[in-house]
């Protein structure tokens, strides 16, 4: 078998010239995609606040969760300022609506800019989800029955509270690598407790503290499942380092079929190897610059991104097994590392 440099003899060492036109953002989009889902997620609370029956009340707030969880992945594009490319904007509005849902937008930011960094390399990466066979290995019976059943756990348990409590300790276990992170958590703190504060003082004033505590409970639950779910069908399988970063990203990340209205909905992060390696391209653009990196591939002889068959079909695909990240696979070009499954 060809060896990684003699596949990769002829592919241009930077890919960024075959989609420098796609990474121009167009504000009014972003800004219409912001807009547009908080108008249905405030017209939701409001018709879940006004409902007089429990059942309408929690399908509202179910609903409400979903359209909630479309609504932070707006927070994501801002991170990489590919929202509206207005930077004030990008830094300050997702925190009003991450604070709600004691999302601390700061650290996960800066966290997130080293996940960019180190997927696929360094496991140490923020945002890793899958366990090494020596991770699993040192670890206690009660934490391999957990690693066996994660993506159960990690969806119907954890939640929204597991990714905060995981961004809150990977702020201080990365500090070093960003000595701020401690100090934006702190940030964050406090901005989250001047939002819930608001919502609880106004929920004591109205005499509806239970309703409130019961209606951010079911937010929670909704949009950490769903966060948890889109943590897992990104990179969960895919773990390797190939010939360079951009390539890594590309074979190191999941991409997923949908039809346009739920890319629209996600952000474009269905294209997420496209996103990982050019991480400046709009989300209106993903879709174009996927097809043009894909023929590259195709047109260079080298393995094809990975590409699964859709959100639900994925998940319910990955929650069949655990795998765990063995060895590098020396005779694969993607550097992908062995997937165990038994163990």
């Amino acid at each position: 078998m060809k060896n990684n440099n003699a596949l990769s003899h002829n592919l241009p060492q930077n890919l960024r010239p075959t989609i420098a036109d796609l990474e121009t953002v167009n504000p009014w989009l972003g800004l219409w995609r912001f807009i547009s889902l908080g108008l249905v997620v405030l017209s939701l609370a409001t018709l879940a606040w006004s409902s007089h029956h429990s059942i309408l009340f929690f399908g509202y707030t179910m609903l409400m969760g979903i359209f909630y969880t479309f609504w932070l992945i707006c927070t994501h594009d801002a991170v990489h300022h590919t929202l509206t490319g207005w930077t004030w904007f990008d830094e300050l509005i997702p925190r009003s609506i991450s604070y709600f849902m004691m999302w601390p937008h700061g650290t996960y930011a800066q966290l997130h800019r080293l996940h960019h960094a180190w997927n696929g390399i360094n496991l140490d990466d923020p945002e890793r989800v899958q366990w090494t066979l020596s991770e699993y290995q040192q670890t206690s019976p009660w934490m391999q029955w957990y690693i066996r059943h994660q993506l159960v756990i990690d969806l119907f348990g954890l939640a929204g509270v597991g990714l905060i409590a995981k961004t809150s300790a990977n702020a201080f276990r990365l500090r070093q690598h960003k000595p701020s992170l401690p100090w934006m958590l702190l940030l964050d703190g406090i901005g989250i407790l001047i939002v819930q504060s608001t919502c609880i003082i106004f929920a004591i004033w109205h005499n509806k503290v239970l309703e409130y505590v019961l209606f951010w409970l079911v937010l929670e639950r909704v949009v950490g499942m769903m966060s948890q779910a889109r943590d897992h069908l990104e990179h969960y399988g895919q773990w390797g380092k190939a010939s360079g970063h951009q390539l890594t990203q590309l074979y190191a990340c999941r991409n997923l079929q949908t039809i346009p209205l739920v890319a629209w909905l996600m952000g474009g992060l269905n294209y997420h190897s496209i996103h990982h390696a050019f991480p400046s391209i709009p989300f209106n653009r993903l879709p174009e610059a996927f097809h043009r990196i894909q023929a590259i591939l195709e047109q260079h002889q080298l393995p094809p991104m990975t590409v699964g068959a859709g959100y639900v079909q994925e998940t319910l695909q990955l929650s069949k097994r655990a795998l765990l990240i063995g060895e590098p696979n020396l005779n694969s070009f993607t550097g992908r590392h062995q997937m165990l499954s038994q163990f």
